[in-house]
């Protein structure tokens, strides 16, 4: 089964549409959208293991211009 979460993220106020076109060229990514709070996006993913989860987040997103750091919050149940 597939692991699916939710990425919280910061990003740089000045890079925030372009790190949006990029993050949703990067396969797993499901939706990524800006949104107003602590965070500056939220973004679904979707990956086969947690470890394959964990190298989506560190090796793409992190290394993304702008990412500042994220959160991942694991969903715990599927409907």
């Amino acid at each position: 089964m597939a692991v699916k979460a939710y990425v919280l993220a910061n990003v740089s106020t000045d890079n925030v549409s372009e790190t949006l076109k990029e993050l949703k060229k990067i396969a797993g990514i499901s939706s990524a959208d800006a949104v107003t709070g602590p965070y500056d996006m939220i973004i679904k993913v979707e990956a086969e293991s947690v470890d394959h989860l964990g190298k989506l987040v560190t090796t793409k997103i992190l290394s993304l211009k702008g990412v500042a750091k994220t959160l991942t919050c694991i969903i715990m149940q599927q409907g």
